[in-house]
């Protein structure tokens, strides 16, 4: 139910071909101290949530079927949420520490000037091989007790994190803002895209208090070539866009550039190496050709 002072917190979660995780993760939604006043499922399509399961959560659940995209499915989100005060966008493989939401619903309350914040990611599975969720329970409750603060809490920072990233309702809906659906698919920096839109109005902030866990489910992530082009496409599209500065897309281009090369002849058993790198190389021909584009993603193998 929404709070005394009549802050709606709604969660959305857009979510393709990850039925089980999202089952496995749907409860613990129910386990915050502050509990949402609604979770909003975006699906790519009805196979991708079980829908039985949810009437076991015990939380105001409901679902959502746009086409298949992040962007897309994170815009009908938006659509979809008329009374929201604020709202959580979490991916389907994020699980947050208990305090999350009542955390993030006083950081907005105490800081008009905040319009979007994330959190701090005690672990991160997309750099690794995953992390099951037994084990991201235990990391959380050592989180929990983990004395340690950053001197100024919350941050300003450059952009937030996609995984876990709340804005203020009210700044989206006045001005108009969604994310980029020429970012197809996974939507390769969309976080940062959507961030830098928000920075024009207020503070982007990061708080150790809001704390969570990445698990990096594998399953359906998009192709390495897929990946690998927008590795490329999407930091220029941006730049181009003026939502990311040549600094932090270049080092963008360059770190994966390197890594995807230096490690294509020991890959991680977890990481395209060989389709990355080779969706680099058509993204950067593409670009000599003045052909480069993020959308184009869709037509590649």
């Amino acid at each position: 139910m929404a709070q005394p002072d009549g802050t709606r917190f709604a969660i959305g979660i857009a979510t393709s071909g990850r039925r089980e995780i999202l089952r496995t993760l749907l409860p613990h939604l129910a386990r915050q101290v502050r509990q949402p006043d609604e979770v909003v499922i975006c699906a790519a399509c009805e196979d991708d949530v079980d829908l039985a399961a949810l009437d076991t959560i015990g939380l105001n659940i409901r679902v959502l079927v746009a086409e298949r995209g992040l962007c897309r499915q994170r815009n009908h989100i938006l659509r979809n949420v008329p009374t929201a005060d604020i709202l959580l966008f979490l991916d389907d493989d994020f699980l947050m520490g208990p305090s999350y939401v009542d955390e993030t619903e006083r950081i907005f309350a105490s800081d008009p000037e905040v319009v979007m914040c994330t959190g701090t990611v005690d672990a991160d599975g997309i750099t690794g091989p995953g992390i099951d969720v037994s084990e991201a329970l235990a990391i959380i409750d050592r989180g929990r007790h983990d004395p340690t603060g950053a001197p100024a809490d919350p941050q300003v920072i450059y952009n937030a994190y996609g995984c876990n990233m709340a804005v203020r309702m009210a700044m989206v809906r006045a001005e108009g803002l969604a994310f980029d659906e020429n970012l197809p698919l996974y939507g390769w920096l969309e976080d940062v895209d959507f961030s830098r839109q928000m920075a024009r109005h207020g503070k982007i902030v990061v708080s150790r208090r809001l704390r969570g866990v990445h698990l990096g489910t594998k399953s359906g992530r998009t192709s390495g070539v897929r990946f690998g082009y927008s590795q490329i496409a999407n930091p220029i599209y941006l730049v181009r866009k003026r939502t990311m500065s040549f600094r932090h897309a270049s080092v963008q281009i360059a770190r994966n550039l390197i890594a995807n090369t230096v490690k294509l002849t020991k890959p991680e058993p977890w990481v395209d190496r060989k389709g990355r790198l080779k969706g680099n190389l058509r993204a950067l021909a593409d670009l000599v050709r003045g052909r480069l584009a993020p959308q184009k993603i869709v037509a590649l193998e």
